[in-house]
């Protein structure tokens, strides 16, 4: 095997940000936001909001300054690059940071053999001892461990991995390649169920011949023990000498030398059974995750001259053919290339319902091609994928530890110690000063050492954190990271845009008002003639109107956007200009302002063409609610969570929108008003701000949380602290449901994990309870804090009730 990593570059988590000042780590304490360990996104993927567009992009009132690019040729979705822009929108957010030291290289591997979130803190540990290290950083869900450092270490982690007792793979090896199997729970149990035997076998000996009992537990503790032991050493020579493998051999040992050999075999069958019963929740919680790595198909049919070839997924270049066969999966992102198919992207986006897509359309990998083979063209470059960006998310998402975890974490680093201190002192000082039995008094400080074991604590949060991002990602939501999960559950009021996120997106024309003398036909035209080729919601409405009217649309020729006010352009030499009410130069009559408020009245959003600077007509467009906007509002309200509505459009058209769904608006804003409004209702609530596009960045950022609705494609995940990607309002209520579900799950297992160390730790110095009572309350409290956690892979969120 070859000792070299898979080298990526220190800012390897996006291309978007290449100045390193946005590299920093940030984590945000409980009352503010989370930026990414590495960079806060603003990508130039991410749907533009057609709602406002960095302070001019407006609906309504402000419709035309919605135009800015509607002139220029942009892309689908009018995307816009900013790079580096929210770098400066988080400088003042984070209260907590976590410094990190600049490194040439960042290297990865794959780690198998961890049990816990606590084997990953120990393998931390053992590689950040290493001198040429600047940082190390393992991540349980994906088993990676990645290392940044300024020279080639594989060889020094390699050997450092392998001394504490796991494996490293390369990442790409064919070891590393092949998922993990899938935990069985039999083939675990078989060194507990040996140990079981002879533990039974010791006991019908003793029962015989108590002296031959006594040397048969000996040596059966002595065999359990021995791997224990082993690991012990090599974690106390890798820097984690207060392990709970140190503190069970130390009190194995113990035990026998005082001749408590029962109890000492006890210990060991108790512990390696708490261990299994931990290894295999963690790996059920841990499940999610190597499902969606498996989603990815390791070959591809390449097409290539009109032949089939059978390549690796990993030499698949933009622009290259392939076929996917009926059931099969996409193996990376790709295009349609002809006609139509179906695909199941329930694996991505939590929708049952197969989708069609037509030609030219984008469809991400994992994606399932339902009926029928399809040729498709490669669009994403190797490791940049749907699935693997979502992957990069679930890694990134570790380094944002909710606050708890970041406390209890710290708290134990102390906690242990101090426990080994305490025992210590309970040995030496009844014996020596109150001359009381030295052989009961060990037997008590040993007691106290397992009881006092801080395992059960550690896995209180991470557990139940994993276990509940699984199911967020399993339902079509991506939450980065525990303290963003965390603070969704403090959520009281939500703040949402209303244009393609509380409403389709998808306009389209219901009145025409033409001046007299002139027809609708007419009208439509000339006001088209300025809106065709932009791809604005709105324009294109006013475009597909006039192809249902079947009308040749001659474009305008100078076509220009005029920011903050319309779009203008000349037709057939007059000049055409088509704008938002209060947007023109000179006032509208009193007539024509009468059929605006009447057309506003409604619901709807209304524009004015002028020919030569005189009104020839208005054309009012309306929006449709999404299918699940009320449900949404419904389930909300059960929650005790208020909702408000930002909207630039005019109050008019916000206010019939938010009657339909019982809820709050505040309308003609300005992105900056946005900002002020959020933080405005961040004085005295806890408030997410939900948008759909990168201009809702700057309100994100200055609300508790920020969620992006997502469509499936590029998923604006990098802006906020969560995405849906299915993009369903109903998702709202469910992750917050389940972060309050997360919160009691977290509070019932520090309640036990630290109730049952009390009551025992009492029991234990007054002599009542004994060595295995106190294995059984260690053990017993992670395997039932680990128990406690998986349920949230069950756990029942909102429904609507019918």
């Amino acid at each position: 095997m070859h000792s070299h990593s898979h080298k990526e570059t220190h800012n390897h988590t996006s291309s978007c940000c290449s100045n390193n000042s946005c590299c920093s780590s940030t984590v945000a304490d409980n009352s503010k936001k989370v930026s990414d360990g590495s960079h806060t996104h603003e990508h130039s993927s991410m749907k533009k909001h057609p709602d406002d567009d960095e302070g001019s992009h407006r609906h309504g009132e402000e419709y035309h300054s919605t135009h800015a690019h509607a002139a220029n040729d942009h892309d689908h979705s009018g995307h816009e690059h900013q790079h580096g822009s929210s770098c400066g929108l988080t400088a003042n957010i984070s209260n907590e940071v976590e410094p990190t030291q600049t490194a040439d290289q960042r290297f990865s591997w794959i780690i198998r053999g961890m049990d816990c979130p606590s084997c990953a803190n120990k393998i931390e540990t053992a590689v950040a001892q290493i001198s040429e290290v600047k940082q190390a950083k393992v991540l349980f869900a994906t088993e990676k461990l990645v290392v940044d450092a300024n020279t080639d270490i594989s060889a020094a982690v390699r050997a450092t991995v392998e001394a504490a007792g796991y494996e490293l793979h390369d990442v790409g090896s064919n070891s590393a390649a092949s998922v993990a199997p899938a935990q069985n729970l039999l083939s675990e149990a078989k060194p507990v169920i040996i140990l079981a035997i002879l533990v039974a076998i010791s006991l019908g000996i003793e029962f015989i011949n108590p002296q031959w009992g006594n040397i048969a537990f000996i040596l059966t503790t002595l065999f359990g023990l021995y791997p224990i032991a082993r690991k012990s050493l090599r974690l106390i020579r890798t820097g984690s000498p207060f392990a709970i493998e140190t503190l069970m051999t130390v009190a194995a040992v113990g035990a026998i030398c005082i001749q408590a050999t029962e109890e000492a075999a006890m210990v060991i069958l108790l512990f390696m059974l708490g261990e299994m019963l931990e290894s295999y929740s963690a790996g059920r919680a841990r499940r999610g995750v190597s499902a969606l790595m498996a989603l990815v198909p390791e070959d591809a049919v390449l097409i290539k001259d009109g032949e089939k070839t059978t390549i690796p997924v990993a030499q698949l270049r933009p622009g290259d053919i392939i076929e996917i066969a009926p059931g099969g999966r996409l193996p990376t992102d790709a295009e349609l290339v002809s006609g139509f198919a179906s695909f199941d992207e329930s694996a991505l986006t939590g929708e049952s319902v197969p989708v069609e897509r037509n030609a030219g359309e984008k469809v991400a990998a994992g994606c399932l091609s339902v009926d029928k083979a399809v040729q498709m063209k490669v669009v994403s470059e190797q490791g940049q994928n749907a699935i693997d960006r979502i992957l990069q998310l679930i890694e990134e998402a570790e380094e944002r530890r909710a606050p708890i975890e970041r406390f209890i974490d710290r708290f134990s680093r102390v906690y242990t110690p101090i426990i080994m201190l305490i025992s210590a002192l309970v040995i030496i000082i009844p014996p020596i000063f109150f001359s009381a039995p030295w052989e009961t008094w060990i037997y008590r400080g040993l007691t106290l050492l397992l009881i006092g074991c801080p395992c059960a604590l550690v896995i209180s949060t991470p557990a139940a954190i994993t276990s509940a991002l699984a199911t967020a990602t399993r339902r079509g939501a991506l939450i980065k990271g525990g303290a963003a999960l965390e603070q969704l559950g403090t959520i009281t009021t939500i703040a949402l845009d209303k244009t393609g996120t509380l409403t389709e997106g998808k306009p389209h024309v219901t009145n025409l008002v033409p001046v007299e003398g002139l027809s609708e036909s007419e009208l439509l035209q000339i006001t088209a003639s300025v809106e065709v080729g932009s791809h604005h919601p709105l324009a294109k409405a006013v475009v597909n109107k006039a192809e249902e009217f079947s009308l040749t649309v001659t474009e305008a020729q100078e076509r220009k956007a005029l920011a903050g006010k319309g779009v203008e352009g000349r037709l057939r030499n007059k000049h055409i200009l088509v704008s938002a009410p209060n947007r023109l130069d000179t006032p509208l009559t009193s007539e024509w302002q009468a059929k605006v408020e009447t057309l506003e009245a409604e619901g709807k959003t209304v524009v004015v063409t002028l020919e030569d600077n005189r009104v020839i007509g208005l054309t009012a467009l309306q929006d449709t609610l999404r299918d699940d906007a009320v449900d949404a509002m419904s389930i909300l309200k059960t929650l005790n969570v208020n909702a408000v509505m930002l909207t630039g459009d005019n109050p008019r058209a916000a206010g019939a929108i938010a009657g339909q769904l019982g809820m709050e608006f505040r309308a003609s804003l300005l992105p900056e008003d946005k900002v002020t409004a959020v933080m405005e209702l961040n004085r005295n609530h806890s408030t997410m701000m939900v948008g759909d596009g990168i201009n809702d960045a700057p309100a994100m950022k200055a609300s508790s949380i920020g969620v992006a609705m997502g469509s499936g494609t590029d998923v604006a995940l990098e802006t906020a602290d969560a995405a849906l990607t299915h993009n369903r309002l109903t998702g709202l209520p469910e992750i917050i449901a389940l972060s309050r579900a997360t919160r009691k799950i977290i509070r019932e297992n520090i309640t036990i994990a630290l109730g049952l160390k009390g009551v025992f730790l009492v029991t234990s110095l007054l002599g009542i309870t004994g060595l295995w009572v106190a294995v059984l309350a260690d053990s017993g409290a992670t395997a039932l804090v680990t128990a406690n956690a998986v349920r949230l892979l069950r756990v029942k969120l909102p429904q609507v009730k019918k």
